[in-house]
């Protein structure tokens, strides 16, 4: 298996053949679609320190700028998720379209995304998950990666031991424990995680309140019209890992709790984590039960005509922050890149 580091060596050096060879302008009439929905979390200036694990879910406010200035220089309409389905099901415009979506209900989206959205007119929509709202979600890949930054050394329940004194140690250990506990049993992965930040001297599920936005400020914030609030589930669970009754009430309740806070409707749903070991057909089928307008998940690609009759299942384009650059961002817009990690299917709903 090939290690983040050199996936990433190779994501860029994709990139730049992309655009070096003209593909991301000439392939993408075939490959990008009807359109695509963009997926960002963090929007934050602060420098990427040494040790940084979760760099990639985290971009400066320069470059959401830069990405709404490639989107309209490449003549995508910029429209809300509730368009969606409409758009998919109506006859080619020859126009694609982009929709903008925030995961998980950071203050920082507010703080630094809103003002670069608001000067462009872009509307947007924030995937709320309620109990980070609350102030008592675990936000475990973060509390990972601040304990791996308190520790000398990480242990793992199995007796691992992992060296983590400099930023290489802490980065390579952080990458073992992830991976390590991604492929068990959730409540494992929380317990050993909450464990480590003992260790670390903070208690786990403090991170929420400091880094989310709470219900008075999405209360303001759904005021702003540009604005759509979808749910993200009650406590970020990976649904697939877990009965279907479970993942059922984490979605249900979820949107019942945000619309009870807010005092308007939920239609929208973004699936935790929402790759395929996390969300599949059995996800899918529920969010449509439960009467979902769309499901959206991390599974990599851009909208076809196809989707409109998955729209519980759609794919989206991550904004990558180790990929800040024009180029990384031309070729995700072009839709090319997908050919090849989609294995030529447009679809990918399985």
């Amino acid at each position: 298996m090939l290690s983040p580091r050199t996936r990433h060596r190779l994501f860029r050096a994709g990139f730049r053949a992309i655009t070096a060879t003209g593909a991301d302008r000439w392939l993408a009439p075939a490959a990008r679609g009807r359109g695509v929905i963009l997926t960002f979390h963090h929007v934050r200036p602060e420098p990427v320190p040494g040790f940084a694990p979760n760099a990639l879910l985290s971009i400066t406010p320069a470059f959401l700028e830069r990405t709404l200035a490639l989107l309209a220089a490449r003549g995508f309409d910029l429209i809300g998720l509730d368009q969606v389905p409409e758009r998919l099901a109506a006859p080619e415009s020859g126009k694609p379209f982009a929709v903008l979506t925030f995961d998980d209900g950071y203050r920082d989206n507010v703080e630094h995304a809103r003002p670069v959205l608001a000067r462009h007119g872009a509307p947007w929509t924030l995937f709320v998950t309620s109990d980070f709202a609350e102030g008592r979600g675990r936000l475990w890949w973060l509390e990972l990666e601040r304990a791996v930054a308190r520790l000398d050394a990480v242990r793992l329940g199995s007796g691992l031991v992992l060296p983590a004194r400099t930023d290489a140690e802490k980065t390579a250990a952080f990458e073992t424990v992830y991976r390590a506990l991604r492929a068990g049993p959730e409540p494992v992965l929380l317990d050993e995680i909450a464990r480590l930040c003992r260790e670390a001297g903070f208690e786990p599920g403090g991170l929420a309140r400091e880094l989310c936005l709470n219900w008075g400020e999405l209360r303001d914030l759904a005021r702003d019209p540009a604005v759509c609030i979808g749910a993200h589930t009650l406590s970020h669970p990976m649904l697939a890992k877990h009965d279907a009754a479970f993942a059922e009430r984490e979605m249900a309740e979820s949107r019942a709790r945000i619309e009870a806070e807010l005092g308007r409707p939920v239609r929208h749903l973004s699936y935790p984590v929402g790759d395929p070991t996390s969300a599949g057909r059995r996800e899918f089928e529920t969010a449509k039960r439960l009467g979902f307008a769309t499901g959206v998940t991390t599974r990599p690609g851009h909208l076809f005509a196809g989707h409109a009759d998955h729209v519980h299942a759609l794919p989206r384009v991550s904004v990558n922050g180790l990929h800040q650059s024009d180029a990384a961002l031309a070729s995700l817009l072009s839709g090319v890149p997908f050919l090849a990690w989609n294995r030529g299917r447009r679809l990918n709903v399985a």
